[in-house]
């Protein structure tokens, strides 16, 4: 069974949308693209370099698949980010693209969660997914994803996607890493740890 883990770049108060330039999502009339990147550093930029070299094919959706299409495809052999983007297989949702052009592409047929369910049944690494906000509200609604990273920048975007819709199905999570760069951005893994558990706080209880 192939791990399939998300990657986000998110708010402090959640939102995903546009975090890498002005014009990358403007759905919805959102004019605070580029939030995320005065924050990123050397380090940063090496951590998420570790992260891809896990990776042995992305999943993204539309847009993020164009955005990544147009730009990854210029990074010089020897970056490696860029070089490992390259190479893996690249799987996209989408009922609207007409030509993939980044080499090893190919496109999802049918429904999307049972695609996915019978990628993660094949042999293989690890299925990554960068981006792709709307794929993320369905992964999630369908309980396909297996490990979140996610870096959380220190700014309040104030509107736009969540990472965690309205679709999400409750779970409870273990968190498995967690570092600080010198920008401030806290990175963390969780991994799903079984059911959402319920209890209750307060002083008669004894859990307080």
């Amino acid at each position: 069974m192939r791990k399939l883990v998300v990657t986000a770049f998110m708010s402090l108060d959640g939102v995903v949308q546009g975090p890498g330039g002005p014009d990358e999502d403007r759905e919805g009339g959102f004019d605070q693209g580029g939030w995320a990147a005065p924050f990123f550093d050397e380090a940063t930029i090496a951590r998420m370099a570790e992260f891809v070299q896990r990776l042995d094919a992305l999943l993204l959706g539309r847009k993020t698949y164009d955005i990544f299409a147009s730009s990854w495809p210029l990074a010089e052999d020897d970056d490696p980010i860029g070089s490992r983007l390259n190479a893996v297989p690249k799987y996209v949702a989408s009922r609207t693209a007409s030509e993939l052009t980044w080499r090893n592409s190919a496109l999802l047929e049918g429904d999307v969660a049972d695609a996915v369910r019978k990628l993660k049944e094949e042999d293989g690494g690890e299925i990554q997914v960068h981006g792709s906000g709307d794929l993320v509200q369905t992964l999630l609604a369908h309980d396909l994803v297996d490990e979140f990273q996610v870096l959380t920048f220190p700014v309040l975007v104030g509107s736009g996607k969540r990472l965690f819709g309205g679709g999400t199905v409750p779970g409870t999570l273990g968190l498995t890493g967690s570092t600080v760069s010198d920008t401030g951005i806290v990175i963390s893994t969780y991994v799903r740890a079984g059911a959402l558990a319920h209890g209750m706080l307060g002083p008669e209880t004894g859990n307080w």
